[in-house]
C-alpha cells in the first residue's frame, strides 16, 4: 500500500514543480552571502507570491515605528528576516499547489502546517542552537504526510481519519493499518525524493513517549520543536476555550522542561502565533476555511494608510543649457500637480514616484543603520526600490572588473534578470559613447527616449544588442574621487517624455550616495 501510494504521490502533475521550488527555498543557506538576493528573485519571479510577502510584511506584527509601507522585497526579508520570509514562501506554495482538492481536509492539515511553522519559529527565536531556524521549516513538514495523502487519496485519508475517531486506534496505529507505514516514514521518503537536508528530514521521526528532557544536541532539539510545535498548533485554534486546559497542561506536562516553558511562555506564544497564523491564512486559499470556521484569533488589522503627501506629475520643459550631457542630466522638469497613489504615466513610472523613493531612502538608511548590513543587500534594496518607485522593468549594478579590465553587473533585478545579466558586460571603446559620457563627466543621466538620432548614435553595440527594445533608461555613475567603481542602470520598453523632477532626481541622487558609502566603507 505505501509504494503503490507513493506512486500515485509521485505521479500528481504537479508534484515534481512544488518538490523542485521547495527544496530551492530550503537550501538557500542564511550563511550564503547571495542567500538574500537569492530569495528575493525567487519570490519576485511569482506575482502572487511577490503580493503576498508584501502584505505578511506590512501586517500590524511587522510594520515599521514609521508606519511606512513596505514595497520591495528585499525590505520584506531585512524586517522579517531571512528565515521567515524563506518558512512563509514555502508556506504559500504548498497552499497555492494544494489548497484546491478536497477543500476541508487539505486546508485543516495546511492550516496546521502554517500555524506550526509559526510556533517552529518561536521556539528557534529562544534557541541558541546554530542555524535554529530550520526548526521552523521542519514544523512546516511534520505532518505534510498527511497533507500529501489528503490531497492525493482522500479516500485512505478518511479511513485513517474514522480509525482515530473510533476510539480504537492511536494515529499511529491507524496509518499503519491503512497506509502500511506511518505518516512521518510517508513524509520522509517524499523529502528525500525533493532532496531536502537530512537535518530536516530526520527532525521529522516520531519522539518517545512521555515527558522528555532537554536534548542533548541541535538535531534532537529539532525533533522536538518539530513534534511540539504540531502539537501546539492543533490547540491554537481553540485557545480561549477553558474545556483545552487539560490538553494545554499535557503539552506542557511533556515538552515544558525538555523545552524551558512554562504556563506563562506558552499562553504568550500561542497569543502570537495566532495573530501570525491568521495573517498567512487570510492571504492565501485558506481564508475562506478560515472565516467560516471562526476559532483563531481575528486577523491581524492592515497597515493604516499613509499620510497623503503631494508628488509631482511630470511637465516636460526645454533644456536650460545647450550640450548633450545638460539636456539628459536627471533633472529635466518642475513639480505642478498632487499624485494620485497607485495611478501611472503611460511609461509605467508611478505618479507617487517621490513618495516611493523617498521611502526606499529611509529603508536604505535603516538598513544602513542596523549595523548588519552588506552591501550587496544594500544594492539590491536600492535596485527594488528603482524598479518600484520609477516602473522600471530591469536594472542591475555594474562593477568593475579589474582582472578583466571592463564592467560587468553584479545584481540584476527584473524582467529576464539572468540572460541579461550575463550580457551586460562592456568596456569604453575609442569615440564616445553614452555610457562613456556619463561615466567621464561623473553625471547621472535620464534617457526618455532611446530611440531619437542623437541618443541611437551614441548607444553602444553591446546595449542595442542586449537590450533592443529599451526605451527609456537611467544612467547613475558610481566614481569616488575620480575612480570608476562602476554603474547603477535601469530601463522601460517605453519612452518616458514626464522626465524626472528635482525632487525625485535629489532622492536618486540620495539612493547613489547611499551605496558610495557603503562601498568606501568595505
Amino acid at each position: 500500500m505505501r509504494d503503490r501510494l507513493l506512486q500515485k504521490i509521485n505521479a500528481a502533475a504537479d508534484l515534481p514543480a512544488l518538490g523542485s521550488s521547495v527544496a530551492r527555498v530550503v537550501q538557500m543557506a542564511s550563511s550564503d552571502d547571495e542567500a538574500v538576493s537569492n530569495l528575493a528573485h525567487f519570490i519576485l519571479s511569482d506575482v502572487a507570491l511577490t503580493q503576498k510577502i508584501l502584505r505578511i510584511a506590512n501586517t500590524v506584527s511587522y510594520r515599521t515605528a514609521s508606519g511606512r509601507q513596505v514595497t520591495t522585497v528585499s525590505k520584506a526579508i531585512f524586517l522579517l528576516g531571512l528565515e521567515t520570509v524563506k518558512t512563509a514562501a514555502l508556506a504559500m506554495l504548498l497552499v497555492d499547489r494544494l489548497a484546491k482538492t478536497h477543500a476541508q481536509s487539505v486546508r485543516n492539515e495546511l492550516l496546521l502546517a502554517l500555524t506550526a511553522s509559526m510556533v517552529g519559529r518561536e521556539m528557534a527565536r529562544r534557541s541558541q542552537h546554530k542555524d535554529a531556524e530550520e526548526a521552523a521549516i521542519a514544523a512546516l513538514f511534520k505532518n505534510i504526510g498527511r497533507l500529501l495523502v489528503a490531497a492525493h487519496d482522500h479516500q485512505l485519508y478518511q479511513k485513517v481519519a474514522r480509525l482515530v475517531e473510533s476510539g480504537t486506534h492511536t494515529p499511529a496505529q491507524a496509518s499503519k493499518e491503512v497506509l502500511g507505514c506511518s505518516f512521518d516514514l510517508l513524509a520522509e521518503s517524499v523529502l528525500r525524493s525533493w532532496n531536502i537536508p537530512e537535518s530536516i528530514v530526520h527532525a521529522l521521526a516520531a519522539l518517545p513517549s512521555g515527558v522528555l528532557k532537554p536534548a542533548k544536541g541541535r538535531l534532537e532539539w529539532m525533533q522536538q520543536v518539530a513534534t511540539f510545535s504540531l502539537n501546539a498548533a492543533k490547540l491554537i485554534p481553540g485557545m480561549s476555550d477553558p474545556a483545552q486546559a487539560d490538553a494545554r497542561n499535557a503539552l506542557l506536562m511533556r515538552f515544558g522542561t525538555a523545552l524551558n516553558l512554562d504556563h506563562d511562555k506558552l499562553e504568550r506564544m500561542f497569543a502570537s502565533v495566532s495573530e501570525e497564523s491568521c495573517v498567512l491564512a487570510r492571504d492565501s486559499e485558506l481564508a475562506q476555511y478560515f472565516d467560516a470556521a471562526g476559532e483563531m484569533a481575528a486577523p491581524c488589522a492592515e497597515r493604516s494608510a499613509a499620510v497623503a503627501r503631494e508628488s509631482p506629475a511630470a511637465v516636460a520643459k526645454a533644456p536650460e543649457q545647450a550640450g548633450l550631457l545638460n539636456e539628459l542630466l536627471l533633472d529635466l522638469v518642475e513639480d505642478s500637480e498632487p499624485a494620485q497613489v497607485g495611478a501611472c504615466h503611460p511609461s509605467g513610472k508611478p505618479l507617487n514616484a517621490r513618495d516611493l523613493l523617498l521611502d526606499g531612502v529611509l529603508d536604505v538608511t535603516q538598513m544602513m543603520a542596523s549595523g548588519n548590513c552588506k552591501v550587496n543587500d544594500l544594492m539590491l534594496l536600492v535596485l527594488e526600490t528603482l524598479c518600484t518607485s520609477m516602473g522600471f522593468r530591469f536594472a542591475t549594478v555594474c562593477l568593475m572588473d579589474k582582472p578583466a579590465n571592463r564592467f560587468r553587473a553584479r545584481i540584476t533585478v527584473g524582467e529576464n534578470y539572468a540572460a541579461r545579466e550575463a550580457g551586460f558586460v562592456f568596456q569604453f571603446a575609442n569615440g564616445n559613447d553614452l555610457f562613456k559620457l556619463a561615466m567621464e563627466n561623473n553625471a547621472d543621466l535620464m534617457i526618455s527616449d532611446a530611440t531619437t538620432p542623437k541618443i541611437r548614435s551614441l548607444l553602444p553595440t553591446w546595449h542595442r544588442e542586449l537590450l533592443p527594445d529599451a526605451r527609456s533608461f537611467i544612467v547613475l555613475p558610481l566614481v569616488v574621487q575620480k575612480k570608476q567603481l562602476g554603474l547603477f542602470y535601469a530601463d522601460r520598453a517605453q519612452p518616458a517624455p514626464e522626465g524626472v523632477p528635482a525632487d525625485e532626481t535629489a532622492l536618486i541622487k540620495t539612493l547613489k550616495g547611499q551605496v558610495l558609502t557603503a562601498l568606501n566603507s568595505l
